[in-house]
């Protein structure tokens, strides 16, 4: 790691069908071995099962909602103090907020059980959106980490 200069951050392109930041930084984390085409396809393809689902819905606010019910509002941080390590619970900066919650929403659809990525995918975004599934899960015991620790929030740097 530098000490000179911190890294500069490189801008994302709105992915073409929708012109979404946030999409395309979701289909750059989901892609594999810059396989961007496939990603496109998944993500496209889940959002195709969305619209054309029994619900009828926007993809683009189903996925922004599930985007805002994932995202943790507050997270621990170890942090040593004499020899004891300390989980010290700390606000999270709004870009970490995003990028948390696209990783969790990836990790629950790769974990899921049904045959395609698409499928995953799509029911994980449809149970994010309704307030359940596994990534809400995630973002609440993240948060249910930071309330037991709230003790050490003296120690917040």
């Amino acid at each position: 790691m530098s000490r000179r200069h911190s890294a500069e951050r490189r801008e994302v392109n709105p992915d073409p069908l929708y012109g979404d930041l946030v999409v395309a930084k979701f289909m750059n984390a989901l892609m594999y071995q810059g396989k961007k085409s496939v990603a496109e396809g998944i993500v496209y393809g889940a959002f195709d099962l969305i619209r054309g689902g029994k619900s009828g819905q926007d993809p683009v606010k189903v996925f922004h909602d599930a985007l805002g019910n994932v995202s943790p509002a507050i997270e621990v941080r170890s942090r040593r103090v004499g020899g004891a390590t300390y989980q010290v619970p700390v606000e999270v900066r709004s870009d970490r907020r995003q990028t948390l919650a696209i990783r969790w929403l990836i990790q629950a659809a790769r974990g899921r059980s049904e045959k395609t990525m698409t499928e995953r995918l799509k029911n994980e975004l449809m149970d994010a959106a309704a307030n359940r599934g596994t990534a809400v899960k995630k973002r609440e015991d993240t948060h249910r980490m930071a309330e037991a620790n709230k003790a050490f929030s003296h120690y917040r740097w």
